[in-house]
């Protein structure tokens, strides 16, 4: 951004918002994300050498939490929506993040909160009571709540500072920048300090880092801008639903438009603003675009669904249309999203088998230093963090220097699919070495044998998939933003975490599958055929990517920047001088 672009950008119209609120914003998005990475990064670990559970379990309950840490934001994202606004969700979600904190670090200081200590492998160990399972459960559950306020509502809070488009993709690249950057201290430092120091200092200093957020984030306040809620948005678009049902044996007809209903009260006024309308803001005579057209009969007026004074008698009978209209963005942009959710299951299993496969390779480095095997999965966030700034500052410019364009969200997801594809089969190939050496070894049944092979080659794919994400998560969350009515622009943001959320839930279904149907994966990993497994997610994973590639051809934006209007007219006068 030069000089006079970042001058003209802090000068915001109502006096708030603005590159000023930069700093205190995304910094707190960054210590958020700081403190719960010294928590969930290990939390498989933890599990495993605290508390006594097999290793596939506690990898089976990592990706379960890791799931509700995706899908809480969502919730708070629509909560936020509908009711109270983003900011006020950010602080209390913030505070209680820090409660769930210190009950974590309770669980590590206070012994009689865990099971007896066993030796790693061994037969014998003592499974952890009902009770210091239900505490550890509820400070996990407290931790996902806090997520679920702060991580995408603090995106939508920073893209709320801005007016234009241009701002807005900064911030989008710098909030994953940030966040990848903060996972990547979590799961190096903090999970360092738990494993060859102390689970209590490791977790204390996550509280540490909450309790300063909470001050930063409060510090900013008199600079925001703070949306207000909207009122529930989904409520209208459940109207669309029941209204088309309703009227499903109605005749209408298209060539007529004027018995459609339009309402421009917190609608889009500048689409309609060149048509008549009743005095009290309702409108007449515009009919809705004809694909999807089972649904138009939603905003099809029929005998007794307005009032007198134009507004409507009947609004389960009776919709808007642009609430018809919004609707049907959302139905378009299901396939895409949809296609989103298997690399997050990809990721996850990955991710949930990669700790596995270190805890039993060489990770020393030098005479005497052994990485932790949480920390492995920090190649991936470092991969993105470094990509996402090589793409702000040099490839994305290059780009649309050689091409006079920038690429579009979804050319950007598509190169993130090749790439998760990628990764997912040099996972398979690297595990395919791992079992050759324990089985050329003959020690399939020794659980607790190290593997005489580094473990940084677990390095190579996870490379491989986090250059993935620094395409397809920004991509993601750029095409929602600007596709999603206005009215759900948090929850357009959280569409992210949904996926993420999904992942980490299906990936679970699907290493239980393979447990009960094969004998893939026992609890002795040496002993495991995870090359094949590994070869199944990357099978599925390219099936995915054709799906993509088949959705992203089929899909028309809403929204078009001003660039791709131009190309497009450009386009439409060659082929009309053609």
């Amino acid at each position: 951004m030069s000089k006079e672009e970042s001058q003209e950008a802090e000068a915001p119209k109502d006096g708030k918002g603005g590159w000023i609120t930069f700093p205190f914003i995304l910094g707190s998005a960054f210590g958020m994300t700081l403190a719960a990475s010294g928590v969930t990064a290990n939390l498989t670990v933890y599990l495993i050498k605290q508390y006594n559970v097999k290793s596939i379990d506690a990898a089976q309950i990592g990706n379960i939490v890791n799931g509700c840490i995706s899908l809480s934001p969502v919730a708070g994202a629509i909560l936020s929506d509908a009711f109270v606004g983003c900011y006020p969700v950010i602080v209390f979600s913030t505070l209680l993040s820090l409660l769930s904190l210190v009950l974590v670090t309770l669980t590590a200081a206070v012994k009689w909160l865990r099971p007896p200590p066993c030796a790693f492998g061994s037969a014998d160990c003592q499974s952890a009571s009902s009770g210091q399972l239900a505490f550890l459960y509820i400070a996990i559950a407290l931790t996902a709540a806090g997520c679920g306020g702060t991580r995408f509502n603090m995106l939508a809070l920073g893209a709320s500072q801005f007016d234009k488009p241009r701002d807005q993709t900064v911030i989008f690249n710098w909030f994953f920048v940030l966040i990848y950057a903060a996972g990547i201290i979590g799961t190096t430092v903090l999970v360092f300090i738990e494993d060859s120091i102390s689970w209590t200092l490791g977790f204390g200093l996550s509280a540490t880092a909450n309790a300063a957020i909470a001050v930063v984030l409060l510090s900013g306040a008199k600079y925001y801008r703070k949306p207000a809620a909207q009122g529930s948005p989904f409520t209208g678009l459940l109207q669309v639903v029941v209204a088309a049902f309703r009227k499903w044996n109605v005749t209408i007809t298209p060539a007529n438009p004027s018995y459609y209903f339009r309402a421009i009260n917190g609608g889009n006024i500048n689409r309609a603003k060149a048509l008549d309308h009743t005095p009290n803001g309702s409108l007449l005579g515009r009919a809705p675009t004809q694909s999807l057209r089972f649904l138009n009969r939603a905003a099809w007026i029929c005998d007794g669904e307005i009032k007198p004074n134009g507004s409507v008698a009947k609004p389960w009978r009776l919709s808007s249309v642009e609430q018809v209209e919004d609707f049907k963005v959302l139905l378009r942009i299901f396939p895409l999203w949809s296609s989103s959710i298997f690399i997050s299951v990809s990721i996850s299993i990955q991710l949930g088998l990669t700790v596995l496969q270190a805890l039993t390779m060489d990770r020393t480095v030098g005479p005497h230093f052994s990485v932790p095997a949480s920390s492995f999965v920090v190649s991936s966030l470092a991969s993105t963090a470094i990509a996402l700034c090589l793409l702000d500052r040099f490839l994305l410019p290059l780009w649309h220097h050689l091409t006079r364009h920038t690429p579009t969200p979804l050319q950007r997801v598509g190169v993130g699919h090749f790439f998760n594809a990628a990764g997912m089969a040099a996972s398979a190939l690297v595990e395919h070495a791992r079992a050759r050496v324990v089985r050329a070894h003959r020690k399939e049944s020794e659980a607790g044998w190290v593997v005489p092979m580094s473990a940084l080659w677990l390095v190579v794919p996870l490379v491989l998939v986090g250059v993935g994400e620094a395409f397809h998560f920004p991509g993601q969350v750029a095409l929602y933003y600007r596709e999603f009515p206005s009215m759900l622009r948090n929850t357009s943001t959280g569409m992210i975490a949904v996926t993420i959320a999904l992942g980490f839930y299906l990936s679970t279904a699907v290493i239980d599958l393979i447990r009960r149907t094969t004998g893939w994966l026992p609890d002795n990993i040496n002993a495991s055929r995870l090359e094949k497994v590994y070869w199944i997610v990357t099978v599925l994973t390219i099936a995915n990517f054709s799906y993509y590639i088949a959705c992203a051809a089929l899909y028309r934006y809403q929204n078009p920047l001003p660039e791709e209007e131009e190309e497009e007219g450009r386009q439409q006068r060659l082929n009309g001088n053609d």
